[in-house]
């Protein structure tokens, strides 16, 4: 229960009344032996206790004032009531810790026996219990030359009164004695950073630094704040300025000047009693305004709104630096971004009067390429390689066309990193980081295939009608106007800030608009992302896209284009049967097929420059059927694009990259088509080691049967469907096949298949 020092503390303290033939050992004896002990006394000179003269007090007391209770006869000495309630005292409080009671709790306890001369010498040094706690709980030492007011001896003794009347209450054991407190624990000191070469170079921003040294000699409010997407460099701006006040590359009123970064997560840790962070936080702009030459740097400034209040309480860390940032007591510097910024300094207008606002915008890509240059050595010589110029120009190009969620230069040097590091780590033995690296980074970061990427993306578009062709039939016309768009975009010609494509796809139900959608998704490896525009046909339904407004149900969960958007910004994003939808959507894409983004309800940005917008109609279709019966039927454009005129506005019309009509297929069409889904009929048969013969006049019958004008090719597969595979499935189902089997179908009549299912035995099934 008792830790070692303190047992031979409480001897020493039996030891000094038994030499001295006393018959008590009173708390006088124990707060000597005390001075002796390692804990307390930590705690002693923490709170600028004088001990030789308090060692002098007690010496002095007990061998003038305790004579009256010496005795010859005295063989030790024996514990007065007051030694015991202390020890009492401190057992109960530090039992249920299961902790050892050291020196330090028994020198708290003393304090209550407030009619002890022992707490008399501790209080006549300016001493009292609150302080005892404030080093032992959060190792904050008491300044030099702080009295005791009566406010804080009413702390004291309320303090007191509650521990004694709260036996849950469990005193400190574990005090930074070795760790104490001082001017520098709650900041950073950059200049000492940039000594010890822990600050890499700024490279640019010039105007900026020029700007934060004339906002910096100002006589009042001299508080420059940095703002600007995360990202951009507005630590790295106060580092650099840091490194060249160390280089004695600013202005003379500046070169003794010293940078201190506030450590608000220090300054807030540990802080478990009200006034703990209030009194941290003065001592901070205390020791930072001894000097003038000291300036303040608040990195996230935003985050000291509000640190520190209790509830419904109106005083913060920023209401406590309002007085000194006004006056000019300290230079401050803060950096935050511009959400952050309208947030709290927007809402607190006496708090952000007191800064001048400096905007750090995004750098270009030429001067990304500069800062990329000027700090590649630091990460040549962490990850032991070598950077090529191109690998940092096409990581800048790269990261800048497909990161866009981030700022530059944080994005583009996050990829040379990352590159570095899957270098150093798997691909030890070439030194040298060049294109193939940064693209593979890319490709691995944003997780598309690397042929949209590289060179290969070229060979890609080049090839994509002729791929696309192999898959969707008799819709070579559609597919060339839809590739050559692309085609535009992937060489680099099209609009920056523009999605890749914006389609309009129209003709007859069961034609393939919605097929090539999906096969150009797959040939270009892109996400798929489809919305059934019969979903938002009601006015209200048009939110669920963006997000729901504030106040209604699913605010927090964002829409869901925006959010597959933003998840998958390489998609093929296909709005079916735009029609059907309200008017209101167009509204929403209009932006998108201007600008390439779209806000969501949060505010957030969501760009779809990447993105290859399609939407589908079945507009014109009744026009588009008009004419002679059979196969082969000319359409009629010019009623179908009337229709399409008539339907769409033309600021919506006037977006579109093309508007694509699909024809009416004809007799050979269906037949590629028939002939299509029965090889995939095919493959699934072979898995169950199936094979199937099916003769030309069954071809014919499912051509003629399966495809109308009206309703298109649909028909096909659910002809196929009940004619061929629902009579294999009852044939499968009803025998245990173990070898393999051939299914031959032939025509039988003009609305009959014949079934022949040969495996050693043959079965004939008439349907």
């Amino acid at each position: 229960m008792l830790s070692d020092n303190l047992e031979k503390t409480i001897k020493r303290a039996v030891c000094y009344a038994t030499d001295r033939q006393q018959q008590y050992v009173t708390l006088e004896h124990l707060l000597l032996a005390l001075i002796e002990d390692k804990e307390a006394l930590d705690v002693l000179k923490a709170c600028n206790v004088d001990i030789k003269n308090l060692r002098i007090s007690l010496i002095k007391y007990i061998d003038e004032e305790l004579k009256s209770i010496t005795s010859a006869t005295v063989q030790e000495a024996e514990p007065s009531a007051s030694f015991q309630r202390v020890l009492q005292r401190t057992t109960g409080h530090i039992y249920s810790s299961n902790k050892k009671i050291n020196g330090a709790n028994v020198l708290v306890s003393i304090f209550s026996e407030r009619e002890s001369h022992a707490v008399y010498f501790l209080q006549k040094q300016d001493m009292s219990r609150l302080d005892a706690l404030n080093f032992i709980s959060h190792g904050i030492q008491k300044e030099d030359g702080n009295k005791m007011t009566k406010d804080d001896e009413f702390d004291d003794l309320e303090s007191q009164r509650q521990d004694e009347t709260n036996s849950d209450f469990v005193y400190p054991n574990t005090y930074q004695s070795k760790e104490k407190t001082n001017k520098n624990e709650f900041i950073i000191n950059l200049i000492d950073k940039a000594k010890d070469k822990k600050i890499d170079k700024l490279i640019g921003r010039n105007e900026e630094i020029e700007r934060t040294i004339q906002i910096l000699s100002r006589r009042l409010k001299n508080n420059p704040l940095y703002v600007g997407d995360p990202g951009v460099g507005k630590t790295a701006i106060v580092e650099g300025l840091a490194l060249k006040i160390f280089n004695n590359e600013v202005p003379k009123f500046l070169r003794q000047s010293v940078i201190h970064q506030l450590d608000l997560g220090a300054l807030i840790a540990g802080t478990k009693y009200r006034g703990d962070f209030e009194d941290r936080l003065k001592k901070v702009i205390k020791n930072i305004s001894s000097s003038k030459n000291n300036i303040l740097f608040i990195d996230e400034i935003h985050t000291i709104v509000g640190a520190g209040a209790t509830t419904g309480g109106s005083m913060d860390a920023s209401n406590i630096l309002k007085p000194v940032l006004s006056n000019g007591q300290i230079k401050c510097i803060g950096s935050t971004t511009y959400k952050e910024f309208r947030n709290y300094f927007d809402k607190d207008k006496a708090f952000s009067r007191r800064f001048q606002k400096i905007d750090v915008a995004e750098p270009s890509t030429s001067e990304c390429f500069e800062i990329l240059k000027g700090i590649k050595k630091y990460y040549e010589n962490f990850h032991k390689l070598k950077y090529t110029d191109d690998a940092l120009k096409l990581a800048i190009d790269l990261s800048n066309r497909y990161i866009t969620q981030k700022k530059l230069p944080d994005k583009a040097i996050d990829v040379i990193d990352e590159a570095g590091a899957y270098k150093k780590t798997f691909d030890n033995k070439n030194k040298i980081i060049n294109d193939s690296d940064i693209i593979n980074t890319i490709s691995r970061i944003i997780k598309i295939p690397l042929k949209s990427i590289n060179n290969q993306s070229n060979l890609v578009a080049k090839n994509l009608g002729n791929k696309i062709k192999k898959l969707i039939y008799g819709q070579d016309k559609a597919i060339d106007d839809l590739t050559r768009a692309i085609k535009v975009s992937q060489a680099g010609l099209s609009e920056p800030d523009k999605p890749i494509g914006c389609f309009l796809f129209t003709g007859p139900t069961g034609v393939g608009k919605t097929e090539l959608a999906k096969q150009l998704s797959n040939s270009l490896e892109s996400k798929f992302i489809r919305l059934d525009m019969s979903e938002y046909s009601e006015k209200h339904s048009i939110a669920r896209l963006i997000g729901s407004p504030p106040g209604y149900v699913g605010f927090d969960q964002g829409g869901l284009l925006t959010e597959a958007v933003d998840q998958s910004p390489h998609s093929v994003v296909l709005f079916d049967e735009i029609e059907k939808a309200h008017h209101d959507l167009f509204n929403i894409l209009l932006q998108v097929m201007d600008y390439g983004k779209l806000t969501d309800n949060n505010g957030k940005s969501v760009n779809f420059k990447n993105t290859i917008l399609i939407l589908t109609t079945n507009i014109g279709a009744e026009n588009l059927t008009k004419g002679k019966l059979g196969f082969g039927t000319n359409i009629n454009k010019q009623d179908n694009e009337e229709e399409i005129k008539f339907f769409f506005k033309p600021e919506f019309r006037n977006r579109l990259d093309s508007i694509i009509t699909f024809n009416s297929l004809n007799f050979q069409t269906v037949e590629k088509i028939v002939n299509k889904f029965i090889k995939q009929l095919e493959v699934r048969l072979k898995q169950k080691n199936i094979s199937i013969k099916i003769s030309k006049d069954v071809i014919n019958f499912l051509v003629k049967n399966g495809y109308s004008e009206v309703y298109g090719a649909r028909p096909l597969s659910r002809l196929i469907q009940l004619k061929i595979k629902e009579p294999i499935a009852d044939f499968l189902l009803s025998n245990n096949l173990k070898s393999k089997i051939l299914i031959k179908i032939n025509l039988k009549n003009k609305s009959s298949l014949k079934f022949n299912f040969i495996s050693g035995k043959v079965r004939e099934e008439i349907i």
